[in-house]
């Protein structure tokens, strides 16, 4: 936000303000994708997976190299927070440098850059069903990478001190840590800032805040990658939001409104295929499972309240339990490391 002035401005304020902006990182260097080689890929191919990610869940999906992969919206207007790996962990993507090399969203023909030192495509947007929205009246656009993820810790600061762990954080960070068989605090450091699929955002003119607004998704859009290198995703339904087209209002996130997301894996079967770009050393963290996951068994929580089946699956797998709606009982709870009691 821009606080009122406390000092006066200089007889040339107008014209500093006037100054044409130039553009940090020019693209016209970058290597074009050959978008005509990845639809010539797409065909004559296979569908080999078809996977739904649950409401207000996570799931991890692997993509090898040369692969497609396509998030879809299948009921209705639900984003997807997504985080992207190397295979082996890796690589991460870098949603800082994509953003200042595409812009703050994404569409078809940009690539999802990882971090330093390999900096390389971790896979292309080779199709954009929503291409047609562009940037609105209000500066808002689909599939942004201006969006970290929501997440407990804000949610704690801005609730005085609330807890949810339904948030995207919480949902990639369990993902993740099931899918690599990682403790949770491991799994937790390697979760990083997402590409808001389906999301409409963009930032406020008079006060430069982050805004976000109905998606225009539809039942069946989608968004389409191709995979520069053997991948790790994982998808989180966000459960904050989900916007009435109506009224632009944001939906309490419930299991009964949140709608479903697809990660739908497909091969190429024959023809010209786009070849991935090549490879650099990387170093960091090399995926180890030597660290086994320990997660704390909590005991079985039986109660009467709506949510109890939810709570005694969480309690099950040592997840850290959201706070009980059922005053007739105290819930037992597993804090993330590091928090307060």
């Amino acid at each position: 936000m821009h606080p009122t002035p406390e000092h006066a401005a200089p007889e040339d304020a107008q014209t500093r303000r006037d100054i044409a902006p130039v553009i940090c990182y020019p693209t016209d260097a970058l290597p074009a994708p050959d978008l005509p080689a990845y639809r010539a890929a797409r065909g004559n191919w296979d569908k080999i997976a078809d996977l739904r990610v649950r409401p207000r869940e996570a799931l991890a999906f692997d993509v090898p190299a040369g692969h497609f992969f396509r998030i879809a919206s299948v009921e209705g207007p639900q984003v997807g927070d997504l985080n992207l790996f190397s295979a082996d962990l890796s690589e991460r993507f870098y949603s800082g440098k994509t953003r200042a090399l595409h812009g703050t969203h994404l569409s078809r023909g940009d690539r999802l850059w990882s971090g330093f030192p390999t900096m390389r495509p971790l896979a292309t947007i080779t199709e954009d069903t929503l291409d047609w929205y562009g940037i609105d009246a209000y500066g808002g656009a689909v599939h942004d990478v201006i969006g970290t993820r929501c997440d407990p810790y804000t949610h704690a600061l801005l609730s005085d001190g609330g807890q949810y762990h339904h948030c995207c954080h919480s949902n990639l960070t369990r993902a993740l840590a099931e899918a690599r068989d990682l403790p949770l605090h491991e799994a937790e450091a390697l979760v990083h800032d997402v590409l808001n699929v389906f999301m409409c955002t963009g930032f406020t003119r008079d006060t430069g805040q982050y805004f976000m607004k109905a998606s225009p998704v539809r039942p069946g859009d989608y968004l389409e990658f191709f995979a520069e290198t053997d991948l790790l995703g994982v998808l989180s339904a966000c459960p904050g939001a989900i916007v009435r087209p109506s009224t632009a209002q944001t939906r309490r996130p419930a299991i009964r409104w949140a709608w479903k997301s697809t990660a739908r894996n497909q091969r190429p079967k024959a023809g010209r295929r786009p070849r991935p770009t090549p490879t650099t050393a990387a170093t960091g963290f090399n995926g180890s499972r030597s660290a086994r996951r320990r997660l704390p068994r909590g005991p079985a929580v039986r109660s009467r309240c709506r949510e109890s089946r939810h709570r005694r699956r969480a309690a099950r797998r040592g997840y850290p339990l959201p706070r009980s709606r059922c005053a007739s009982r105290k819930m037992p709870s597993v804090r993330p490391r590091g928090s307060r009691a």
